[in-house]
């Protein structure tokens, strides 16, 4: 692509102790935009100052929720490079999405590209404290001005960037986690396996009720028999039983997260077995009470790794190796951060170096 640039002339004041930064609260000088229109394709890629976007009320994104997303980082690197993580498998599964949502793909060169040259351009936004980054989102929506269930005719992509603290501001410390037993997310033949914002808008009844107890994420259960573990709302899930790495396997309704994908690596590298199957709650509930569950942890974008201390199941509070992040849990955040800034080795070509074009 040829990718046209207008620069900020008034750039905003960045962060002066980016120690201290929460999670998606503050934005760079630019965003990525680029139109599509039927029969005539994606056009006119662009980066642009940060700023509102102009739409219709009668736009059909509104109406209809025709819109999907992503989730990213940028990390530093030595001598102001930037680094992505593996930023092919978000191309790849934000054409998963669309396919799903009926909205026309993005070749995946394109996709990446055009992460990159907003990287590129608000570089000096990447946050250099411990555990921060510049999270980055790219996203797509539905613009066509009209009322009726089909597919729009017109789409906005956009992409912008935060920098950012650690998701949770505990840090790297158990988390407490409700099993929901009520709600629903997601049910196979839907749309849980992909990102959209309609499968964390339906999550927020139950996460409201967890809050409100003092957990700070849901667990949820499949859709059908409400009996087999799905995935966290913000996380792929992971439990170590008996010295066995088990998560949910994909069958539709999960999210086939990217750190998920990258800790099943890292744990087949390390000679651990894994196993990526149906698990009951009961045989969670079990393994706690008997003493072979381990550990458990959770994957994602935002958190990386997150260990958790704690697991509530209807009015029954278990505890999690005595609350204390595991040794594997540990392992597996130390090696990932490490990859994603640079600061081991990465046998599997994961870390993108992002290229100087228009610095």
């Amino acid at each position: 692509m040829n990718i046209r640039v207008v620069k900020n002339n008034h750039p905003s004041q960045k962060p002066v102790a980016d120690q201290s930064l929460s999670f998606g609260h503050i934005f760079t000088d630019h965003m990525f935009l680029m139109n599509y229109e039927e029969g005539r394709g994606w056009f006119d890629p662009r980066i642009v100052p940060f700023g509102d976007l102009s739409l219709s009320p009668a736009a059909m994104v509104l109406h209809y929720g025709q819109e999907m997303f992503e989730g990213m980082k940028a990390y530093p690197g030595k001598n102001g490079e930037a680094y992505l993580f593996r930023p092919d498998m978000n191309a790849k599964r934000s054409n998963s999405s669309c396919d799903r949502l009926c909205i026309p793909r993005i070749p995946e060169e394109d996709f990446v590209q055009a992460v990159e040259a907003l990287v590129d351009v608000d570089r000096d936004w990447i946050p250099t404290a411990p555990g921060t980054s510049l999270y980055i989102r790219p996203f797509i929506f539905a613009t066509d001005p009209f009322l009726g269930v089909a597919p729009s005719r017109t789409y906005l992509f956009c992409i912008i960037a935060s920098p950012s603290g650690a998701y949770y501001q505990s840090g790297l410390a158990p988390v407490k986690i409700w099993i929901e037993d009520e709600y629903v997310r997601a049910v196979r033949g839907g749309m849980g396996y992909i990102k959209a914002g309609g499968n964390y808008a339906v999550s927020l009844i139950a996460q409201v009720k967890a809050h409100d107890d003092g957990y700070s994420q849901v667990l949820w259960l499949d859709g059908v028999e409400r009996r087999y573990i799905e995935e966290v709302g913000a996380m792929n899930i992971f439990f170590k039983i008996n010295g066995t790495v088990l998560t949910p396997m994909l069958n539709g309704s999960i999210l086939p997260g990217i750190t998920r994908d990258s800790v099943l690596h890292l744990c087949r590298q390390m000679g651990l077995p894994t196993e990526e199957r149906r698990i009951s709650v009961d045989e969670l509930i079990a393994a706690a009470k008997d003493g072979s569950l381990e550990e458990i942890f959770g994957t994602g974008t935002a958190a990386v790794v997150s260990p958790v201390g704690h697991l509530r199941y209807k009015d029954e509070v278990l505890t999690v190796g005595n609350a204390q992040i595991g040794p594997l849990t540990q392992k597996l955040y130390d090696t990932l951060t490490g990859i994603q800034w640079g600061l081991r080795d990465d046998p599997f070509g994961w870390r993108v170096t992002v290229p100087h074009r228009f610095g």
